[in-house]
């Protein structure tokens, strides 16, 4: 079974969709865009917002440690009980990102929303918030390919699979690739912009 399964997540990586606005785009430029975006908000300054519900909360409040720990970039998530309950108490769960997002979020940061569905109202309104803002987005879906949030990034990582288990755990793999290959590639380039002088 846990072949099975090892197989089923392998296979899911595989078919990943990553996209732009413009369109469909390779697993390598997926990854060296990742880094560029992450790479762009940190000489500026910028926060890296990571949200999610549930599962994805979880993967969002994993990776907020790891920008901070691993890449010594800001990040931040909402994922607080407090902030969670007082929000989603006073105002409605769909605004739980939202209203913490307007108060917070600028041109210089960037905003990584993760929805297994795609279809996450408050994860929606929030996205929303950032592309008013005019914030760069970076996002991961799974189950339909037609989810709205699937296109709303300006990266998006789309896992073709109703198997929440699956997508879920496809999309730390997704991430912590993004984390664990940044300082390596990041080396590389400054070599050869080195090099290049």
């Amino acid at each position: 079974m846990f072949n099975e399964r090892l197989e089923e997540l392998k296979d899911l990586i595989d078919r990943c969709i990553y996209s732009t606005r413009l369109g469909e785009i390779d697993a390598t430029d997926a990854l060296e865009m990742a880094h560029f975006l992450l790479e762009q908000v940190s000489k500026v300054d910028g926060i890296v917002y990571l949200i999610g519900n549930g599962g994805s909360a979880g993967i969002a409040s994993h990776f907020c440690t790891d920008f901070l720990r691993t890449l010594g970039i800001a990040a931040a998530t909402f994922s607080d009980a407090t902030t969670l309950t007082c929000f989603g108490n006073d105002f409605g769960y769909e605004n739980v990102y939202k209203m913490p997002l307007e108060r917070n979020l600028k041109s210089n940061d960037l905003l990584i929303a993760i929805s297994s569905s795609g279809k996450s109202e408050n994860i929606l309104a929030a996205t929303k918030v950032a592309k008013e803002k005019k914030v760069t987005t970076i996002t991961l879906s799974g189950f339909d390919s037609n989810n709205p949030l699937s296109k709303m990034g300006d990266l998006n990582f789309w896992l073709d699979s109703h198997d929440y288990g699956l997508v879920e755990t496809g999309h730390f793999f997704l991430l912590h690739t993004i984390v664990d290959t940044f300082n390596v590639c990041k080396k590389k380039s400054n070599r050869l912009a080195t090099s290049a002088l």
